[in-house]
């Protein structure tokens, strides 16, 4: 792969030390921002031998970094052909949502039937910090908004469609992480959620998959627009 393809600078010292616990994690960041500023473009080639030698590492971490971002779904490993970088693009998003848009109701009818008011309490103290928090601490806001939706996926049975939901969760926040969210998508995020919530205490299993479905499709197409308009 050229070397002017990246805009990072070799690791040195601890970072080198393929031994280090987090070096795969490491060159999985400074990767994965590569792809998305674009200085990896769609469709380059990932050589495992060329990306440990401009990272500064052994081979053991980049391999590791590759099975990440390939989980993620940003680069593409085929028997005899290599790694590749996914395109990044309306469409990729796109898939992601839409199958979120089938797991995620999935999971909240299944939550609706056993529910708690302890489960419940949670999910309003959570929205509670985050509507106290404002629209600008967006770091925070992702892990708030991250533990409200925990609450209502994390004890259900079906574990794979859990880690699915994680998993495609991860991708599109990362994509989004370059982008602004606007004001008005922010307000209705909130209020998606409120209504998550109205329906869950009234024992209203359709109204609550409905707001769901509902969320995930406001968040998708937001993502796709904002996009669109930064092309």
């Amino acid at each position: 792969m050229p070397s002017e393809l990246f805009a990072t600078k070799p690791l040195s010292g601890m970072d080198a030390d393929p031994l280090a616990p987090a070096a795969s994690g490491r060159i999985y960041s400074r990767l994965l921002d590569d792809i998305l500023a674009g200085h990896v473009p769609a469709g380059a080639r990932l050589k495992v031998g060329e990306l440990a030698a401009r990272y500064g590492t052994s081979t053991n971490p980049v391999r590791e970094a590759l099975q990440q971002l390939r989980g993620e779904g940003f680069v593409v490993i085929e028997p005899n052909r290599g790694a590749r970088v996914r395109p990044i693009d309306e469409s990729f998003v796109r898939d992601m949502y839409e199958i979120n848009v089938l797991i995620e109701p999935y999971l909240v009818r299944w939550f609706a039937d056993y529910a708690t008011d302890a489960d419940i309490a949670r999910m309003e103290a959570i929205q509670s910090e985050i509507e106290a928090l404002g629209f600008e601490r967006h770091d925070r806001y992702d892990q708030l908004d991250e533990d409200f939706h925990r609450v209502v996926y994390d004890r259900h049975y079906n574990r794979n469609a859990v880690e699915l939901w994680h998993r495609y969760r991860k991708t599109l926040g990362t994509i989004s992480r370059g982008l602004t969210i606007g004001r008005s998508r922010y307000a209705a995020r909130l209020a998606e959620h409120r209504e998550l919530i109205r329906c869950l205490k009234q024992q209203d299993t359709e109204g609550a998959t409905r707001a769901i479905e509902v969320h995930v499709r406001g968040s998708g197409r937001h993502i796709i627009d904002l996009m669109r308009s930064e092309r």
